[in-house]
C-alpha cells in the first residue's frame, strides 16, 4: 500500500498539480474565478453565475448556446495547457523522447479541468432545472451541446498538434539517423541535463491512458531536448496566434446577432487571452517580465496622454471635431451657465411647457404626475415597464398624458423610455400594454457587450460608423446600443432633436437623463429643453451663503458641439454606464471629463424630481391639485436587505474598504428621505408619493443586478407586482384618479345649476 501511494504521489498528474501551486500561481487565479463564479461566490448579486450555467444565444438557452460555451471553455483549457506546457517543459524533459508530447501533457494535466467540469455540470443541472425552468430533455440537450463544443475544440486542437508533431519528426529524423550530423548539430556545445529539483516524476499516462514509467533522459544533451521542445513551443504559439485571428474575424462581423456569443463565452475567451499573454511574458522575458511590463505601461500612458492612442468612448452624435470651441469645464463656466437671468429664462420656457401640459388635462386643477425610477439593470427596466403597463391600464390608457416628467437612473430609464415610445406609437398599431414588450426589455444585453469587448475592444482593428456627419469607433458601448435597439424594435433609435418638439409641446412626458461626472461627482443633466434651474438648489442668497452649482446643463455646456444631434440610445447608455461592463463616456471639454452611471449619485431618481418641484412650487400650487410622485424601485425600502456581515477574520481588514460599497444605496435612501420630508413641508399636504418596490417572494430568489435575466427571474419580477405593498400602491393610485374625477364631476354639476 505504501508503494502504491508513493507511486501515486510521484505520478505525473499529481506532480503537475503541485507544480501549478509552486510556480506561476497567477495562472490558477483564472481557475479560481471560474470555480467561484460557477459556484455563485463571485459577483453573485450581479448574476455572474447565470451567464455560465444558463448561457443565452440568439435569445434562447438551448443546445446551441451550450455548444458555444463548451467550445469557449475548451479554448480556455487549451490555452492553459499550452501556456503551462511552454513554461514547465524543462521540468519534464522525458516527454521530449515520446511521440505526441503535448497530447500526453494534456492528458496528465487534466485533474484541475476535470474537477471543474464535474463541478460545472452539477451546478448547471441544478440551475437549469430551478432557475431556467428547463425540462429534463432540454437539460440533456444542453449537456450534449456543451460536450460537443468541447469535443470539437479538442479535436481541432489535437489534429493541429498531431500534424505539428509529425512535421517535427520529419525534420529531425534525418539528423537523428545520421550520427555524424547529429554530433555536428548537438555535440559542440553539449550541456549535460539534470533532473528537475521542483518535481519528481516516476509514472505518467500515455495516449491510451496506460501507466508508463518515465525514461531517464540525462544522457541526452540539453540542446537536443530543447530543440524538440522549442519546435513544439513554436507550434503552440502559432495556435494562439490563429485563435487571435479568429477573434479579429468575429470582430468584423459582430453587428450580426449570429456572431454575438454568449457572455460567458466572451469572458472565458478573454481569460484564455490573458493566460496566453501572461505566459508569453513569463517565458520570453523571464526575470525581466515585471520591469518590461512596467515600461510597457509607462509607454502606453505617455501615448494616451498625448492622444497618440485613444481608447475612450464617445457620445454618438456629439461633435468632437470642433476642437477650437470646446467649453471650459471649471467653476467659472458653471456659474456663467446658471446666472439669475438664464435661470429665469429657462424657468419661463418650462412654465410654458407646463401650461401646454395643463391644457391637455380634463380637470381644471389636475394632479401633476412625476415618475422617478431606479437603477438596477434589466431587473429595474423590466419591473419599471411592468408597473407602467398596469398603471396605464388602471388609468384607462391616460398615464402618459397625465405624466409631465420622467427621470431616474440606469435600467429603470431603459424601461420607462421604451414604454413612452410604445405609447407614442399607438397610432402605428402598437398596444403598449402587451406582455411581449415586457419580454423585449428583459432580453439579454450582455452577450453583445462581452463579445465586443473581446473581439473588438481588444483584438480587432478599429471599425467606424457614422451618426450624421460625425464618425465614431465601434466598441462595446456601440454594441450595447445596437442590441438595445434590436430588443426594443427600433423605437428608441432616434436623436434628441427628433423628440424635442413633442416634449416642448407636451405631447409626450418630458424626460431628464442623468449621469455623473467622475472628475468631481457633479450631475450631468441631459434634456431636450434648457434646464439651468436644476444646476443648483433653490436658495435665498440674502440669508445664506450662495451655493455653487452641483449639476450641469449638458445642452448649455456643449452648445457648440451639436448636442441635440446625439442619439437617444446614447443618452440612455450614459445614464446606465455600469462600471467596467460599459465604458465611461468621454465628453469634449477642457479639461476632458467623462461620465458614468447616474446611480452613483441618485440611484432611486427622486433628487432631480424634488429639485424640479422646488423650482416650480408656486406654479404647482396655483395650477394643480398637487403632485403625485410615482417612485419605482428595484429594492425594498428600509435598508434591511443584504446587510454587511463579518463572517471570517479576513473581513476585519476588508470591512473598512467594503462598508461603503455595501451601504452606498442605503445612505442615498436616508438622505433622500430628508429631501422628501422637506419638500412635503414646502408644498404642503398636496404632495403625494407612491412607492412601488421590487420585492421577490423569497429573499434568495431575487433577480440579479445585471443586463441578463433568467426565466425564473423574469417571472419573479412579474409576480412582484402582486406583492402586498404594490397592491396597496395600485389601489392608492386608483384613489387619486377617482378623487379627482369625482371632484371634476361635482364641479361640472355645480356649474350647470
Amino acid at each position: 500500500m505504501k508503494a502504491f501511494f508513493t507511486g501515486l504521489y510521484h505520478s505525473f498528474p499529481v506532480q503537475l498539480v503541485f507544480l501549478h501551486f509552486k510556480r506561476f500561481q497567477v495562472l490558477l487565479l483564472f481557475w479560481y474565478l471560474l470555480f467561484s463564479t460557477v459556484g455563485g461566490k463571485f459577483m453573485n448579486s450581479y448574476g455572474a453565475d447565470s451567464l455560465f450555467l444558463a448561457p443565452e444565444y440568439l435569445g434562447e438557452v438551448n443546445m446551441a448556446s451550450a455548444l458555444i460555451l463548451g467550445f469557449a471553455i475548451g479554448v480556455f483549457i487549451m490555452s492553459w495547457n499550452i501556456t503551462t506546457f511552454i513554461l514547465f517543459s524543462r521540468h519534464f524533459r522525458f516527454l521530449a523522447t515520446t511521440s505526441n508530447p503535448f497530447l500526453k501533457y494534456c492528458i496528465n494535466n487534466s485533474i484541475i479541468p476535470l474537477v471543474f467540469l464535474l463541478y460545472f455540470f452539477f451546478k448547471a443541472m441544478h440551475f437549469e432545472r430551478f432557475k431556467e425552468l428547463m425540462s429534463v430533455s432540454e437539460m440533456m440537450m444542453s449537456a450534449i451541446g456543451f460536450i460537443m463544443g468541447m469535443i470539437i475544440l479538442l479535436a481541432i486542437s489535437f489534429l493541429y498538434f498531431f500534424r505539428a508533431d509529425r512535421s517535427i519528426i520529419r525534420t529531425l529524423a534525418p539528423v537523428m539517423s545520421n550520427p555524424k550530423l547529429f554530433k555536428e548539430m548537438f555535440r559542440p556545445t553539449e550541456t549535460k541535463l539534470f533532473k528537475s529539483r521542483v518535481i519528481k516524476v516516476d509514472w505518467y499516462l500515455n495516449a491510451k491512458f496506460e501507466v508508463k514509467k518515465t525514461r531517464d533522459v540525462t544522457h541526452y544533451s540539453r540542446e537536443f531536448i530543447e530543440t524538440i521542445f522549442n519546435r513544439h513551443h513554436f507550434a503552440a504559439v502559432v495556435s494562439i496566434f490563429i485563435s487571435f485571428l479568429f477573434l479579429i474575424f468575429v470582430g468584423f462581423w459582430l453587428d450580426s446577432p449570429y456572431f454575438q456569443l454568449p457572455a460567458a463565452a466572451g469572458i472565458t475567451i478573454f481569460f484564455a487571452i490573458l493566460i496566453a499573454i501572461s505566459g508569453a511574458f513569463s517565458y520570453f522575458l523571464q526575470n525581466w517580465s515585471i520591469p518590461i511590463l512596467f515600461v510597457f505601461i509607462v509607454v502606453l500612458s505617455i501615448l494616451f496622454r498625448y492622444n497618440i492612442i485613444d481608447p475612450s468612448n464617445r457620445a454618438y452624435g456629439l461633435n468632437y471635431k470642433n476642437v477650437k470651441e470646446r467649453p471650459q469645464y471649471n467653476m467659472q463656466k458653471l456659474r456663467e451657465l446658471s446666472t439669475g437671468d438664464k435661470i429665469e429664462r429657462d424657468r419661463n420656457n418650462m412654465i410654458s411647457i407646463l401650461n401646454r401640459w395643463k391644457e391637455k388635462q380634463k380637470e381644471e386643477k389636475p394632479f401633476l404626475y412625476m415618475i422617478s425610477t431606479s437603477g438596477g439593470g434589466n431587473r429595474s427596466a423590466t419591473f419599471t415597464l411592468n408597473v407602467l403597463q398596469r398603471l396605464d391600464s388602471l388609468s384607462g390608457g391616460t398615464l402618459m398624458d397625465k405624466t409631465f416628467l420622467i427621470t431616474g437612473a440606469s435600467g429603470g430609464m431603459l424601461g420607462a423610455t421604451y414604454y413612452r415610445e410604445l405609447v407614442n406609437q399607438q397610432s402605428n398599431g402598437f398596444n403598449p400594454n402587451d406582455r411581449r414588450y415586457s419580454e423585449d426589455i428583459s432580453q439579454d444585453l450582455l452577450n453583445a457587450i462581452f463579445t465586443s469587448f473581446v473581439a473588438r475592444d481588444i483584438a480587432s482593428p478599429a471599425q467606424k460608423f457614422r451618426v450624421g456627419e460625425y464618425e465614431y469607433v465601434k466598441d462595446r458601448g456601440y454594441a450595447f446600443e445596437q442590441k438595445l435597439d434590436q430588443n426594443t424594435r427600433g423605437l428608441m433609435n432616434r436623436q434628441l432633436k427628433d423628440i424635442e418638439a413633442d416634449e416642448r409641446n407636451a405631447k409626450i412626458p418630458l424626460m431628464i437623463f442623468n449621469s455623473v461626472v467622475t472628475r468631481d461627482g457633479k450631475k450631468m443633466i441631459l434634456s431636450t429643453q434648457p434646464v439651468s434651474f436644476l444646476m443648483k438648489p433653490v436658495q435665498d442668497t440674502n440669508n445664506i451663503t450662495p451655493m455653487e452649482p452641483d449639476a450641469i446643463d449638458f445642452q448649455a455646456l456643449f452648445e457648440k458641439q451639436d448636442p441635440k444631434n446625439m442619439r437617444l440610445l446614447t443618452a440612455l447608455r450614459m445614464n446606465a454606464t455600469f462600471p467596467y461592463v460599459l465604458p465611461n463616456v468621454w465628453l469634449p471639454s477642457e479639461p476632458v471629463i467623462d461620465v458614468m452611471d447616474a446611480g452613483l449619485r441618485d440611484n432611486y431618481g427622486p433628487e432631480t424630481t424634488i429639485r424640479f418641484m422646488q423650482v416650480f412650487k408656486d406654479w404647482i400650487k396655483e395650477n394643480t391639485s398637487g403632485v403625485v410622485m410615482i417612485q419605482i424601485r428595484d429594492r425594498v425600502i428600509g435598508g434591511w436587505d443584504h446587510p454587511y456581515e463579518s463572517t471570517d477574520i479576513t473581513e476585519l481588514f476588508t470591512k473598512p474598504f467594503l462598508i461603503l460599497q455595501y451601504n452606498w444605496y442605503k445612505m442615498q435612501d436616508y438622505n433622500q428621505n430628508d429631501l422628501i420630508s422637506l419638500t412635503q413641508q414646502a408644498i404642503g399636504t398636496n404632495f403625494h408619493k407612491i412607492t412601488f418596490q421590487y420585492a421577490p417572494a423569497k429573499e434568495d430568489a431575487g433577480a440579479a443586478l445585471s443586463f441578463h435575466l433568467t426565466k425564473r427571474e423574469k417571472w419573479n419580477i412579474h409576480e412582484s407586482l402582486d406583492h402586498e405593498n404594490n397592491k396597496k400602491c395600485f389601489n392608492q393610485f386608483v384613489r387619486y384618479m377617482d378623487s379627482l374625477q369625482t371632484s371634476t364631476r361635482k364641479a361640472a354639476i355645480a356649474g350647470t345649476r
